[in-house]
């Protein structure tokens, strides 16, 4: 299987760096980063691909960690020594599937995507971030998943614990489903508890939605981000890939976090926690 077989590579010259319309691309992507935290690249995914994409994700469906469960945006325990109404101390249902990126081998559509030489780059250069804070997830239950949701799921408000996802629709659901986000909430200095908990509180001044079609591509400070999928509705699930980046090589995910979203812990997990780059609650 070949890029192209996937990929739209003449709207996205992604492996032809050096081509003018590679630098036009970059200049539109890098402008919707600096606007708001996002970037979105519309049928990135051609239909051939997204087809793939389908069949591969039903395929695995049943494979995924379903969790029904009340969390918090950090997806950490609650902190009775803080006050009632702060966000640690808010917590929101959560009823979800992940399938877990052992499930996704180097020959079959997500990871080809996830590991083709040319995709890293691009996403690096999205971001302008520089090589050496820029490396593939080190998790081998997070880097490359599917978020698998059904009627009646979605996803409450949270923080994503990498830095940068790239997320790439495969399949809508029936109805519902949309993306919210609050881009830039925080910093990696500042957890910026007050405008979180106005968030949380129903402020929506700052919200911004999105309804994605199958084949975007969205990039996404989702560290900083407050975000969260609407519910879905109908019979049809929705297929969301993701694919993780962050700034500190060999980073993985917490154990906390891993536990909840996969229902598995590994070793590495253990030997790995606070390997970070910032202080985050999460």
């Amino acid at each position: 299987m070949e890029l192209h077989d996937l990929i739209d590579l003449g709207r996205y010259p992604i492996d032809r760096p050096d081509a003018p319309a590679y630098a036009a691309m970059l200049a539109d992507l890098r402008r919707e980063i600096a606007e708001d935290g996002c970037a979105v690249l519309p049928g990135f995914a051609h239909p051939a691909g997204v087809a793939r994409l389908v069949a591969e994700a039903d395929a695995v469906a049943h494979l995924g960690h379903r969790s029904f469960s009340r969390t918090n945006v950090y997806f950490s325990q609650d902190d009775p020594n803080l006050p009632a109404n702060h966000p640690v101390r808010q917590f929101f249902d959560r009823s979800n599937a992940f399938v877990p990126a052992d499930n996704f081998p180097p020959d079959r559509p997500l990871r080809r995507i996830y590991e083709a030489g040319p995709f890293m780059p691009f996403i690096r250069d999205v971001l302008g971030e520089p090589e050496n804070r820029f490396f593939r997830y080190d998790d081998p239950l997070a880097d490359v998943i599917v978020n698998a949701v059904e009627t009646g799921q979605g996803f409450p408000w949270h923080f994503d614990t990498n830095n940068f996802t790239v997320t790439l629709a495969i399949q809508n659901g029936s109805a519902g489903g949309a993306f919210e986000y609050v881009p830039d909430l925080r910093t990696a200095s500042d957890e910026n508890f007050e405008g979180v908990a106005e968030v949380l509180a129903g402020a929506r001044d700052r919200v911004r939605v999105l309804d994605l079609q199958p084949g975007d591509l969205q990039i996404f400070k989702g560290r900083y981000a407050l975000h969260r999928v609407a519910p879905v509705e109908g019979p049809r699930r929705r297929y969301v890939g993701i694919f993780s980046f962050v700034e500190t090589e060999g980073m993985c995910g917490g154990v906390e976090r891993t536990r909840q979203l996969y229902g598995r812990v590994l070793p590495r997990h253990h030997q790995r926690a606070g390997l970070r780059a910032d202080a985050l609650r999460d």
